[in-house]
């Protein structure tokens, strides 16, 4: 329930989607006169995928189809060239920026790695950025040199491959800082959906519907999903991700960029970070 500019009431109620009221043999005939009969009467019907995405911030894969994409207003940072440019701009002027006030804190990160364990201080990994294109990110190493003997795997809580200096490292996200260069040479951008491996994207693809589609955009050091939703290291928390991730991508806009900033920022001076 929400209070109007104008003092009136105003109630939120669940209506069907679209294509589905358009068929009410799926509905309970009451039910859709009283949705008539609430509209009319001055209250606000919404459909649930607007509900859940002005309410929590996503989009819920569970009630939207290829329609639902096609039509949905949004998506500005997919055609607007405007909007792409502007990004690109703010990229560039806030990884110069930050590359700068931190490199004294990237030396001693050097140092402590080089000091806590054995192995190169940077660690390389391919990683599937715009329109599946593959490209090398580098980030500090924080696990053990051996951690991939056995092959590509997700990180788990408490995984016994990270270092001492990885554990600090992760939770202040300061592993992830070398990305700026990625940032500077165009392969990311500073906000934007989590670039995932190559082969995790096409196993995830196959069980996650439109799971690709979060390749449309440039992939970011931070991002709508990564502050609202905690690490995750299952196909179910890709999942949960993705939503937050259209979000992001219907509803881009620099304030947005700026909320998410912000929001990271926090995590990192919380040592919030996985």
């Amino acid at each position: 329930m929400r209070d109007p500019d104008e003092g009136r009431r105003r109630l939120w109620i669940l209506a069907p989607l679209k294509q589905t009221v358009t068929n009410p043999v799926n509905w309970e005939k009451e039910v859709f006169s009283e949705l008539i009969l609430q509209r009319f009467a001055g209250e606000q019907v919404v459909d649930v995928v607007s509900f859940i995405e002005e309410n929590y911030g996503k989009i819920p894969l569970d009630f939207v189809d290829g329609g639902w994409l096609l039509e949905a207003r949004g998506f500005r940072l997919l055609h607007s060239r405007l909007y792409q440019a502007l990004k690109r701009m703010v990229d560039i002027l806030c990884a110069s920026i930050l590359m700068i006030v931190i490199f004294p804190v990237m030396i001693l990160v050097a140092i402590l790695i080089k000091l806590d364990s054995r192995g190169d201080i940077f660690y390389s990994q391919i990683r599937a950025g715009r329109m599946g294109r593959s490209f090398a990110i580098w980030k500090f190493r924080s696990m053990t040199a051996d951690a991939e003997k056995q092959g590509a795997q997700w990180a788990q809580k408490k995984d016994q491959r990270i270092t001492k200096i990885g554990h600090w490292l992760r939770k202040t996200r300061l592993d992830e800082t070398p990305q700026l260069i990625n940032i500077l040479v165009g392969q990311m951008s500073f906000i934007g959906p989590r670039p995932e491996r190559p082969e995790f994207v096409t196993s995830l693809a196959e069980q996650i519907p439109y799971f690709h589609l979060r390749t449309a955009v440039a992939p970011g050091l931070t991002g709508w999903a990564q502050v609202l939703y905690p690490y995750g290291a299952s196909v179910e928390d890709a999942r949960q991700k993705l939503q937050y991730d259209l979000y992001y991508m219907k509803n881009y806009s620099l304030a947005l960029d700026f909320l998410i900033l912000l929001k990271t920022v926090q995590v990192v001076l919380r040592a919030k970070g996985r």
